[in-house]
């Protein structure tokens, strides 16, 4: 299964963001992250549709969205017409995990599902066969910059587990604290979609910080 890069516009600088999404995008990356915070069921704000369908104009990357809000049902048409090709939910986030499954496949989006640290694999056991993504936290989400925590690890190895077991092809996403130095512990475990903020547009030259992680994808895919 192929890796993929997908940088996070939460440590994007919003004063030249059609600039770094080129930069990015240009370096090869395909997937770009859309942090989605509504200041409810995380304590932070970010952006929402109108950035999303603004962004759009400017990048033909694949749109990523994540959305850490309450009752995400709500939202789903309005992400999928804004530009978002795959739709994240947060599993803790609504009451009707089934549902809202069921809306984002409508929409024509590709459907991911999310839990945070302290949620267990088995509380989305049930829905793995219609989903194309999983997306494990690995730092508590609403905030960027934090420290990875290695301790979520071995989520993403019993996923792995579970494609290999029921013959599932879901991807598997990990956001939290990863850089270029400790990316290789997540892929091993499993992980084929990377998410990186500060990692990548927190540095200087953000098509080199991008070209490392692909450079190192690229000894997986060889394997």
């Amino acid at each position: 299964m192929s890796i993929y890069l997908s940088p996070s516009m939460l440590s994007i600088d919003f004063t030249k963001v059609g600039e770094q999404l080129q930069i990015v995008e240009q370096a090869g990356v395909p997937y770009i992250h859309l942090d989605v915070m509504d200041g409810v069921f995380v304590p932070n704000i970010s952006f929402g549709i109108p950035v999303i369908k603004g962004i759009r104009k400017a990048s033909n990357m694949v749109f990523d969205a994540h959305l850490m809000i309450v009752e995400p049902e709500r939202y789903i048409s309005q992400f999928r017409d804004a530009g978002a090709d795959i739709i994240n939910f947060h599993v803790e986030a609504t009451k009707d995990p089934a549902g809202c499954i069921a809306k984002i496949k409508e929409s024509g989006a590709k459907v991911g599902i999310t839990i945070k640290p302290n949620t267990s694999v088995d509380t989305i056991k049930p829905y793995l066969q219609d989903v194309d993504m999983v997306l494990v936290m690995t730092v508590e989400p609403g905030f960027g910059g934090q420290k990875f925590m290695e301790n979520q690890v071995h989520k993403i190895a019993a996923l792995a587990q579970i494609k290999k077991d029921l013959g599932l092809c879901f991807d598997i996403e990990v956001d939290g604290g990863i850089t270029q130095e400790n990316v290789k512990i997540v892929l091993d475990a499993g992980a084929n979609v990377i998410v990186a903020g500060s990692a990548v547009f927190g540095k200087a030259d953000i098509a080199n910080a991008a070209k490392e992680f692909l450079d190192i994808f690229k000894e997986y895919d060889a394997k």
